[in-house]
């Protein structure tokens, strides 16, 4: 068996995970089956391509469920046709979690490839960062041998790739989805904000380790100490007197820069009211009516210039 070390997932599976949700399953609590195409080289996962699967399942009974694995045949039998490179490495779900029908799913998978994948696909995330979770199946057996050997899922180390020509394809579609409406200001504050918060729920993750390892509740994990220890190794000292001053000084620049440019556009708002108001006026003067004392005069000169015409006519 090959353990995998690393699951590689393309823009392309995703889109089409969510486009197979919303077409199925959208506004329900039920989940969505698929197959994963892709390779395997030197541990590593690469999924560049999937396809729906009819799947159902009892909602009362989770041990009750149905997959068209004849489907799966000619559909699987058709994209060799396209893509020869392409097999079968795993199957993904919608979740949110590994239910209990996963394991005979995964046994059912194993038909078509020795070490098939789990990718669990959150389509409404809760919480930030990537909504893509991998798993792998092992037998685990009890050291002490008091219970029987079982399958269990093991997490996989899960990250996004892309080809040149999907990034392409991204940013032009990251381009259609945006809001123009949002200025580029907020889009890059509400990013920052963003980046914040899945910043601190990382550390509260590290917190929480720390303090189980502390414990006793868990045991130590070198390899997460050692990644621990690079990353604060990295952090800058920022005891430094020239260090403090110099980022002072960027926020202060960053300050007077908003400062300045908020005062302009106060100026530029009242110049823009006043402009409104004198056309404003203008426009009311041009529509002002003449009074009737003006227009009877004129209306007699009128009629006085027409009787002289018409008598010179009869002359």
């Amino acid at each position: 068996m090959v353990v995998p070390e690393r699951v590689v997932l393309h823009p392309l599976v995703l889109l089409s995970v969510v486009d197979h949700y919303n077409r199925v399953a959208r506004d329900s609590r039920k989940r969505v089956v698929g197959v994963l195409l892709g390779d395997v080289r030197k541990g590593v996962v690469d999924i560049t391509n999937s396809f729906a699967v009819p799947f159902e399942e009892d909602a009362k009974d989770p041990s009750i469920w149905f997959l068209d694995h004849s489907y799966l045949e000619n559909i699987f039998r058709m994209f060799k046709k396209v893509n020869a490179r392409e097999r079968v490495v795993g199957w993904y779900s919608t979740g949110p979690r590994i239910r209990e029908a996963d394991l005979d799913i995964n046994e059912l998978i194993t038909r078509f490839c020795d070490d098939p994948v789990l990718v669990i696909c959150e389509v409404q995330p809760k919480e930030l960062g990537l909504p893509i979770t991998a798993y792998y199946s092992k037998e685990e057996v009890k050291e002490d041998g008091t219970e029987k050997s079982k399958r269990v899922f093991v997490n996989v180390p899960t990250e996004v790739g892309q080809t040149e020509a999907e990034e392409i394809g991204v940013e032009h579609l990251l381009r259609d989805v945006k809001d123009a409406t949002v200025s580029t200001l907020a889009t890059e504050v509400s990013a920052k904000v963003q980046g914040v918060r899945g910043l601190s729920s990382r550390l509260a993750e590290i917190r929480q380790y720390l303090d189980l390892v502390l414990n006793g509740k868990m045991p130590v994990n070198h390899e997460i100490m050692k990644q621990l220890q690079d990353i604060f190794s990295l952090l800058p000292n920022m005891n430094l007197v020239t260090l403090a001053n110099s980022l002072a000084v960027k926020a202060n620049d960053m300050m007077l820069a908003v400062y300045v440019s908020s005062l302009i556009r106060c100026v530029i708002a009242l110049h823009n009211l006043i402009d409104n108001k004198e056309m404003r006026l203008e426009n009311k003067r041009s529509h002002i009516k003449p009074s009737p004392e003006k227009v009877a005069p004129a209306a007699k000169e009128s009629k006085e210039e027409a009787k002289g015409e018409t008598t010179e006519k009869k002359k």
